[in-house]
């Protein structure tokens, strides 16, 4: 694999597997929304943001370690769930579980999933995963998924709430085409029922015509309530970008929030995580309800500011991608210790000890140096 060895950062990541990847895959991958705003702002906003450091605070032993819902992780950086790992390695979500459990990190398996989640416990069993679950208008999918993490050994159940309609444009849908009839099979939603078994003798555009129809737009909280009431897991809920939900959520008896605009896939047009992260932290402060984030991280500087605006860890999404499809898990595995270099590199120059008390005034927007009625001139 021609200059995979000289892989320094989570941009010469992405460069290679642009390289790698066939165009329709890349293209599944990138996608940014039909206006690129969310996408591009959520890599830019993290500029916005300024640090001011603390000297002299003797940084010679820094803490990565964390816990996330009670877990103990060896860095506050997880993976996002995201679908189709298998265009990246034909190991696929077995690939991205190996990377993760080797750099101590939890994992968030998609329900579009090449590999069943027995498989992928089967592969790194010491790992610590949580289950992404969409609440689909047939529940029996829902229910089956729920079932089979809770048997597995998963930690949580990660209920996505921002996708009431699929959000991938016919653009994207022709690359989907392109691809063969195995790549476009998600195991997890064919649980023998009479319907997809009726969508598979249609071939493709039938199997994608009964996936996507299983969005449901009559979603309410109340749905919430039922999933709880279906599973002892902790519930976190992804997707939510203002204090009104987030308040919402905790009063649905959540454990956990991501902060997150769905890569940009879902309504372009939404802040950026980082942006939005402050406003949610604060909505539910003393709830008992860990936030989380995901969104434009490519650096361990944009991680340390995510974790000064109140984020308990931060999650990536296609970095992994980008990972998996140059070095397969070492690729997945790489990308992680990037970010957890780059990370406590940050931290120290920072004056920042542990990542569980990162002090929420080491990071500032930039117009706290634009005005200040406090600054004298």
């Amino acid at each position: 694999m021609e200059d995979a060895h000289k892989m320094r950062s989570v941009e010469d990541y992405r460069k290679m597997a642009k390289k790698i990847l066939p165009e329709p895959c890349w293209n599944i991958y990138d996608y940014p929304g039909p206006n690129r705003q969310t996408a591009s702002d959520s890599i830019y906003a993290f500029k916005r943001y300024r640090f001011r450091p603390r000297v002299l605070t003797n940084v010679s032993r820094r803490r990565l370690a964390t816990t996330v819902l009670g877990q103990p992780v060896s860095i506050p950086i997880g993976i996002s769930p995201t679908a189709n790992h298998v265009f990246a390695s034909q190991d696929a979500e077995i690939a991205t579980a190996k990377g993760a459990a080797a750099a101590g990190a939890v994992m968030i398996q998609s329900t579009f999933s090449y590999k069943r989640i027995k498989d992928v416990t089967a592969s790194s069993p010491g790992g610590l995963r949580w289950m992404q679950a969409y609440i689909f208008r047939d529940r029996r999918i829902t229910e089956h998924l729920v079932r089979e993490a809770e048997a597995a050994g998963y930690k949580a159940i990660v209920v996505i709430i921002d996708s009431p309609v699929p959000g991938l444009d016919s653009e994207i849908s022709r690359d989907f085409a392109r691809l063969s009839e195995e790549m476009n099979r998600y195991p997890h939603m064919d649980i023998g029922q009479p319907e997809m078994q009726a969508a598979k003798k249609a071939g493709i555009p039938g199997i994608v015509k009964y996936n996507l129809g299983q969005y449901d737009d009559s979603l309410t909280w109340e749905d919430i309530g039922w999933i709880r009431s279906i599973s002892s897991l902790p519930i976190v809920c992804k997707g939510i970008l203002t204090a009104e939900a987030a308040r919402q959520a905790a009063d649905a008896g959540v454990k956990g929030i991501l902060v997150s605009a769905h890569g940009g896939r879902q309504l372009d047009g939404v802040p950026a995580p980082i942006d939005a992260l402050a406003e949610v932290v604060e909505a539910v402060r003393g709830r008992n309800v860990e936030v989380y984030m995901d969104g434009g991280v490519r650096t361990g500087a944009d991680v340390l500011k995510a974790l000064a605006r109140g984020a308990k860890a931060v999650f990536v999404g296609r970095p992994i991608l980008w990972g998996l499809a140059c070095k397969g898990h070492a690729g997945v595995q790489h990308v992680l210790e990037i970010l957890r270099t780059e990370l406590e590199y940050a931290m120290a120059l920072c004056g920042c000890q542990d990542v569980n008390t990162v002090p929420p005034d080491v990071v500032v927007h930039e117009t706290f140096y634009h005005y200040n009625p406090k600054h004298k001139l």
